[in-house]
């Protein structure tokens, strides 16, 4: 879950570097020149703003992005395991049936036995 979060978060930093530089629009009224009073204008020569530097700029904000957000899902830390169980005793008690020194009979004692 946590790769699929981080994946995703890397992927809108990477699409808001393309976004972030599109251009803005100058919404105002247009109207048809009146070249007959003035002369036309010079050609406008075309510059460029350094958008595709931004873009460049975006696109490598998000691989550097997602290569920082990998390393920290594959390396979140050390991974602990349960420790094994414990070895099964070696000495327990068990009931068992003794003769009885005092009337030449048996009776039941908890003997400790051992492998």
């Amino acid at each position: 879950m946590k790769k699929i979060v981080l994946s995703a978060l890397a992927a809108v930093i990477a699409a808001s570097g393309v976004v972030a530089t599109a251009d803005t629009v100058a919404a105002q009224e247009w109207r048809r020149p009146h070249y007959d009073r003035y002369p036309p204008p010079p050609p406008r020569r075309h510059h460029d703003h350094g958008n595709r530097d931004a873009i460049v700029g975006g696109l490598a904000a998000g691989v550097i992005g997602g290569l920082i957000g990998g390393a920290i899902v594959n390396n979140s830390g050390p991974r602990y395991f349960d420790p094994p169980p414990p070895p099964p005793p070696r000495c327990w008690f068990e009931d068992r049936r003794v003769p009885n020194a005092y009337d030449g009979g048996w009776h039941m004692e908890s003997m400790r036995v051992c492998r």
